[in-house]
């Protein structure tokens, strides 16, 4: 049953013109994925997880441009990897680096757990084509 209502992460922008994502400090709209992941002015910092649902987990960003740190849902970025995903998750085993209980860990995991694939998008937002970097830096409370 279609309700008509719009999600926040698909926001209407003017007229007709549906958007990406919205930065919630300073407003700069992204109008398709491509044109988010290829800003040099946002940085990818990181993975919060959520074991319930791995694609419910946020995929972190810096907008160096106002200092805020935007929240994309991964699922937002599932089709992105088309490998293996395995069904059992290893958290907290031996064969587990721990790298899903740090947000800040970036490395991708050799584990064969459920959580890897995750890990495999991060190294795919990590080596995304952007435009003229700047330097990456934390963000800091502005807004």
């Amino acid at each position: 049953m279609k309700t008509g209502l719009i999600l926040p992460s698909r926001r209407r922008y003017g007229e007709n013109m549906l958007i990406f994502k919205e930065c919630t400090c300073c407003k700069t709209p992204w109008y398709s994925r491509e044109e988010f992941l290829g800003d040099s002015k946002l940085d990818f910092i990181g993975y919060q997880v959520n074991f319930s649902n791995l694609e419910l987990g946020y995929f972190l960003f810096n907008h160096l441009v106002c200092q805020s740190t935007i929240a994309v849902p991964a699922g937002r970025f599932r089709d992105l990897y088309d490998g293996p995903i395995f069904s059992d998750r290893k958290t907290g085993s031996e064969d587990c680096p721990g790298y899903c209980l740090d947000r800040d860990a970036l490395a991708p995991c050799s584990a064969q757990c459920e959580c890897a694939y995750i890990r495999e998008i991060m190294q795919i937002l990590r080596n995304s084509p952007k435009g003229e970097r700047q330097p990456a830096k934390r963000a800091q409370a502005g807004c």
